[in-house]
Order: structure tokens, then C-alpha cells, then sequence
């Protein structure tokens, strides 16, 4: 377990040998590409990477970010929109803290990092339990994506080094869901929510992410998770029954 960079359709492969060589820099060798749209294999990604290519080398690829995290159980995404909806956002200072108790801890930690032209959808934001915001001016927000990284990276190590001098160890937060099990469920309760009639099939996708994003900032553990996914398979089997 450790520590994980993933990286959304990356499309430049500069910046892909520089995240690798970031990655290098700070000691991470799990670099995880989601649908990239360039090479890994490129000359001017290798060139980049410098010393980074054998992380370069070893990254993984795959096909959507869920795939990608499905084995973490915290996550954290970089947003430079401003126009991120309802998701709440957090400094670096805030997050970095959660995600070095987390890696004190031996749970698979992910930075998840979006797009060049247009970053993380909202959709992909709500995959993580907390979302930064890095301090850019608002009439630029967006940084270059290796600049993202390396900001982010820096921070943690900053973090780190002053937890391990600084501080007594905290008591460790229990673990928060996997994603694979926090999207199975919200899919049983959709279903629910529908048939029910809580839900409209023109709203359910948007009232659906404010339930999601919920249980995310309440870190919901696998067996409340589990608990509240057999309630919900209970209420459709009772609904169904009792169906004239």
C-alpha cells in the first residue's frame, strides 16, 4: 500500500515524463494514467522523465478513473474550475494532513489530477473524499498539470516532515468505503429512489450526486456502507412484493 498519482486523459506527453519525474522526486512509483491520449513509450516523455523513466516505464493504464482508485481507500482530486457546482472544496493544508494519516496508516492513498484543456468533471470530482482548490488568482485559476502535481506533491512532503518532527502521531480516522462499494450502492438506491418516486428520471442524476457527496464527507465506513446497501435491496424487495 502507499501512495498513488493519477493522472485523467493525460493528452501531453511533456507533461506525462514530467509528472513521472515529479513522481521520482518524491519518492512515489505508482503512476496510474486514466485513458491516456498519448504514448507512455513517447521520446519526449522519456526526455522529460529524466531520472523518472523506470516510473514512466511502470505506469499503469485504465480505462475509467473508478477503475483507477478502485483499490484506494482515500481519495483526493485537484479542481482549478470555478465552476465546480456544490462540491466543497479544501486547501492543500487541509487535505494533506488527511492523506499523510492515511498513508501512516497502510491504506492505498490516490491525487487524482484531470484533464490539460478542461480538468476533472463534477462527476469525477464526486469519485473523491476531498476535492483542492490550490491558491491561483481567479482571473487564472487553471495551472499547468504538472505544475498541479508538483504543487501538491510538495505540500505533502511539507506535511510529512512536519508530523514526523512536530507531533505526536494522531489517532487514525477508521477507513472510509472503496469506490467501487460507495457506486454500487449509490446504483441500488437510485433504482429505489425511482421506483419509489423520490426520484424523477430528469433529475435523479443531479439529486443523486448531492447524496453521493454526502456520504463522502461523512468518510461512510464499508460495513455502514454494507448495512445501508441491504436496506435498500430490503425496501425494493418489499416495494416489489407489496406491488398490486
Amino acid at each position: 500500500m502507499g501512495l498513488a498519482v493519477v493522472l485523467v486523459e493525460p493528452a501531453g506527453p511533456l507533461n506525462v515524463g514530467s509528472v513521472a519525474r515529479l513522481c521520482a522526486n518524491f519518492g512515489i512509483d505508482d503512476l496510474r494514467l486514466v485513458a491516456p491520449r498519448c504514448r507512455i513509450s513517447d521520446e519526449e516523455a522519456l526526455r522529460m522523465a529524466v531520472h523518472g523513466q523506470t516510473v514512466l516505464r511502470k505506469a499503469k493504464t485504465f480505462e475509467t478513473l473508478l477503475e483507477a482508485i478502485g483499490d484506494c481507500k482515500r481519495v483526493v482530486a485537484s479542481c482549478g474550475r470555478i465552476d465546480h457546482g456544490h462540491i466543497p472544496l479544501q486547501t492543500s493544508d487541509q487535505a494533506m494532513p488527511w492523506v499523510e494519516e492515511g498513508l501512516r496508516s497502510g491504506a492505498q492513498v490516490a491525487l487524482v489530477f484531470g484533464r490539460e484543456d478542461r480538468g476533472l468533471s463534477n462527476e469525477e470530482l464526486l469519485l473523491s473524499q476531498r476535492v483542492v482548490r490550490l491558491q491561483t488568482d481567479d482571473q487564472y485559476p487553471s495551472l499547468n498539470l504538472s505544475h498541479a502535481v508538483a504543487i501538491v506533491l510538495h505540500d505533502l512532503q511539507r506535511c510529512k516532515l512536519l508530523v514526523r518532527s512536530d507531533h505526536p502521531c494522531p489517532q487514525l480516522e477508521p477507513e472510509a468505503a472503496a469506490q467501487p462499494q460507495l457506486d454500487d450502492c449509490m446504483q441500488d438506491a437510485q433504482e429505489l429512489l425511482l421506483e419509489a418516486g423520490f426520484l424523477l428520471p430528469h433529475t435523479a442524476r443531479a439529486r443523486m450526486a448531492k447524496i453521493r457527496s454526502l456520504l463522502q464527507r461523512a468518510s461512510i465506513r464499508p460495513q455502514e456502507l454494507a448495512m445501508l446497501r441491504g436496506m435498500v435491496r430490503q425496501l425494493r424487495w418489499a416495494i416489489r412484493c407489496h406491488r398490486p
